[in-house]
């Protein structure tokens, strides 16, 4: 049993022996999530008998007894870098699937791009998660797009890529701090995914010359709301050069090898 505190508001429940951070924060969210500000920062604390008063969850905790712990907004207004290190980075494909070939704008162009990420990724050892959007009626990823290596490929029905296989597998990946995310639609999926992983304190890195929408102004106005969020608004080659950050890295001729060809501008500049 732990005692779940979140502002004004305390309510007893359970998690499995042995819950760290991840599980007590999905099950804050599933307590309060239509409360919590999922655009700001915070820390889990845990009531401390021995001070008798709330302590920063200690690293590596787990519960092992009843115990009772808050969830606090920090107050203050935090600067996201967008720093990118392999090690600590996931690349996020989304539904880029057959069916959505004749209605997404520039559909041909952001699968290139997303070809040339998933290249990226492979070369620089970077996970890659993929989902479908209910495959059975859109179809599978297109055939462009080269699946090789991916760590998973999985179908959903949520908009969302933050579904519990996708969660699992995060908590598989050690030192996992930002995610790099692409695919369709840029106001649906890939926003709400966007919005679920900053809640959950990852950052968010949004390609955007390999997202897009059935219309530009849905993908547009999406765009400029996700960056006012603080959520990184971006682009492949800067991506991919961020990766790598040196010239003499391992990998850095086969990248620049990647981006020789400028990515294609789909419509991006018609609205700078």
């Amino acid at each position: 049993p732990v005692l779940f505190c979140f502002s004004v508001f305390a309510r007893p429940s359970s998690v499995p022996h042995g819950a760290g951070y991840e599980l007590l924060i999905q099950k804050f969210l599933s307590l309060y999530g239509d409360q919590i500000d999922m655009h700001r920062k915070f820390v889990v604390q845990l009531f401390a008998e021995e001070w008798g008063q709330y302590v920063d969850l200690p690293k590596g905790f787990a519960v092992s007894e009843r115990c009772k712990v808050r969830l606090v907004p920090l107050q203050i207004q935090l600067t996201t870098l967008g720093n990118l290190t392999p090690s600590s980075t996931v690349f996020f494909c989304c539904d880029m699937q057959e069916r959505f070939r004749p209605a997404i704008k520039y559909f041909g162009d952001i699968i290139s791009v997303g070809q040339r990420l998933l290249q990226g990724a492979r070369m620089l050892g970077i996970p890659v998660i993929v989902t479908e959007q209910y495959p059975k009626g859109l179809g599978s990823t297109v055939q462009e797009i080269d699946l090789t290596g991916v760590k998973l490929v999985l179908p959903k029905t949520r908009f969302s890529m933050v579904i519990p296989e996708v969660e699992a597998a995060l908590a598989e990946i050690p030192g996992v701090r930002s995610v790099v995310l692409f695919g369709v639609e840029t106001h649906v999926c890939i926003q709400q995914t966007a919005l679920e992983l900053v809640g959950r304190g990852i950052e968010v890195h949004i390609v955007a010359d390999a997202t897009s929408s059935r219309s530009m102004m849905d993908r547009m106005f999406a765009l400029e709301r996700l960056a006012r969020t603080g959520i990184i608004v971006t682009t492949s080659e800067a991506v991919l050069l961020q990766l790598v950050a040196d010239k003499d890295h391992p990998k850095f001729k086969e990248i620049q090898n990647l981006i020789k060809a400028s990515a294609p501008e789909s419509g991006l500049l018609s609205k700078v």
